[in-house]
């Protein structure tokens, strides 16, 4: 399909820069194709669910990711460099983006110190990879590295929010779920950021089931489509799990008739990763790059929480194969004349798949 098909204007003053808070005030686009749209608030969120019905989250923990230090070379000057981690690899290597990319070559050394001096983390470059991509071997493995970027690196926002604003210290917070527990991910499963404790109980006690997957979300998801076309577009991989335990239980929810609702397409790649041709979930790890556009029949996922997406994005079409190219037009159009906040710290949306 041609990738134009999903762009759109966005004005800025749409462009959220800070969540709603609490967190569940952000508004809530409903949208039932050949139904209309209806305007709530995530608070609202159990009323538009069964007893019975699951909730699968995802819950990936971000890390600071974003380094910032100076390529040292043997007899060369240092220069200032920048790397943002996306996939882990090993338990010492890491893929990242790095810039400038035209100054970087196999066998630097990159050094990252922390904002009080008493942290240093060299890696070095083994391998230059497409579109600025490297692979990264650093002096530091396992928890030790884990600890290490906790000092030394910073929270990778979004750059449609850095472009407009500094990081600071209430982003460590803010872009992270407050399910959050397992460490990787470089950006943050944004539709999860709605929940609260509150939240949470009051499915609970709407007899809504919960459960949890793991996908590390990778720096590739703020990448824009290039290609003319989506069948010349290349995804890049993120590295997942669903346990035998959870396939079992949302196999069970399906078979009761209940509906599997995704929080963020993060949790639906995964799951649609780990399903079968019937649906039927099994255990799964390993890394996807599915790539989902319209004329892709959903086999798991029956209805899908997610944020406001960036025009001629992977997000975008993926809506778009969930609800109908149409309807997520017509959507999109209402959110934008109607105020609502877009992207990762915007308002959110409560999508029913077309076809069920």
């Amino acid at each position: 399909m041609r990738v134009d098909l999903f762009d759109f204007d966005l004005p800025d003053e749409n462009i959220a820069l800070r969540p709603a808070s609490p967190r569940d005030s952000a508004r809530l686009l409903v949208v039932r194709p050949g139904e209309g749209l209806a305007d709530h608030v995530v608070s609202e969120l159990p009323t538009f669910l069964k007893p019975g019905d699951a909730l699968v989250f995802n819950d990936t923990k971000v890390i600071p990711a974003q380094l910032e230090g100076v390529r040292h070379r043997e007899g060369g000057e240092e220069v200032p460099v920048s790397a943002t981690l996306h996939l882990r690899k090993a338990d010492n290597v890491w893929h990242a983006f790095a810039r400038p990319g035209k100054r970087i070559k196999p066998g630097d050394v990159l050094r990252f110190v922390s904002a009080d001096r008493a942290t240093t983390l060299s890696a070095t470059v083994e391998e230059k990879r497409e579109g600025g991509e490297v692979a990264l071997t650093f002096d530091a493995r396992g928890g030790a590295l884990d600890e290490a970027l906790m000092r030394v690196g910073h929270v990778p926002l979004p750059p449609y929010i850095a472009s407009k604003r500094a990081e600071d210290g209430r982003d460590r917070d803010d872009y992270q779920t407050i399910y959050a527990r397992e460490n990787g991910a470089v950006a943050a499963p944004t539709a999860g950021l709605h929940f609260t404790p509150r939240l949470l109980t009051a499915l609970e006690e709407a007899g809504i089931e919960q459960y949890f997957v793991t996908l590390h979300v990778g720096a590739g998801t703020f990448l824009p489509v290039k290609a003319e076309d989506t069948d010349d577009h290349k995804m890049h991989f993120e590295r997942g799990i669903v346990t035998t335990e959870t396939a079992e239980a949302l196999n069970a929810v399906k078979a009761r008739g209940g509906r599997i609702i995704s929080v963020g397409t993060t949790s639906l790649r995964l799951l649609e990763s780990a399903a079968a041709g019937e649906g039927t979930l099994g255990a799964w790890e390993g890394e996807t790059g599915i790539f989902i556009t319209p004329g892709y029949r959903f086999r798991a996922v029956d209805m899908l929480m997610t944020n406001f997406h960036l025009p001629k994005s992977t997000l975008f079409m993926l809506v778009s194969a969930f609800c109908g190219l149409e309807t997520m037009r017509a959507a999109y159009a209402h959110a934008i004349e109607t105020g609502y906040r877009f992207y990762s710290y915007g308002d959110s949306s409560l999508l029913f798949r077309k076809d069920v």
